[in-house]
């Protein structure tokens, strides 16, 4: 069966390119080797070989920051549903019973002294929706209190 034109250059081409991925390939082996078998410039740094025997060392101390002190062993983690029940006594405490979750971030840091991210206030507002104890406004930006386990 014959070729046909199309199949012939197509094949040629092909042929083309593998000869030239070839030599490609050997031009770029033949410049690692010969860039291997350089030795380094003078002006580069080469790794210290290690030393096997150790040398005493002084007691050196890190620059930029106090030592590290241990934790006090009577600090403990906040309980479960803490973020919650912090951001439904802020709710509780506004004016008009709504806010934004910047509003309610700064009402912690101010009143409670409790610095927090807005994804776990999101989190936490997220969790009092789902118990219908606050409810999202219309526009999605403000949260309003509606009570203990209110139906709304």
């Amino acid at each position: 069966m014959a070729k046909t034109a199309v199949t012939v250059l197509h094949d040629q081409i092909e042929a083309i390119r593998q000869e030239a991925y070839a030599a490609g390939y050997a031009a770029a082996m033949q410049a690692i080797r010969e860039f291997a078998a350089k030795p380094p410039a003078s002006g580069v740094q080469t790794r210290r070989p290690r030393q096997t025997a150790k040398a005493p060392k002084q007691a050196t101390r890190r620059r930029g920051r106090p030592p590290s002190t241990a934790r006090p062993t009577t600090a403990k983690r906040p309980r479960r549903g803490n973020n919650a029940q912090l951001i439904a006594e802020v709710l509780k405490a506004m004016p008009s019973g709504t806010a934004r979750p910047a509003n309610i971030r700064k009402a912690l840091q101010n009143d409670k002294g409790v610095a927090m991210a807005f994804t776990s206030i999101r989190h936490a507002l997220g969790q009092l929706a789902s118990r219908n104890e606050v409810e999202v406004s219309a526009d999605g930006k403000t949260w309003r209190y509606l009570g203990s386990g209110a139906d709304s």
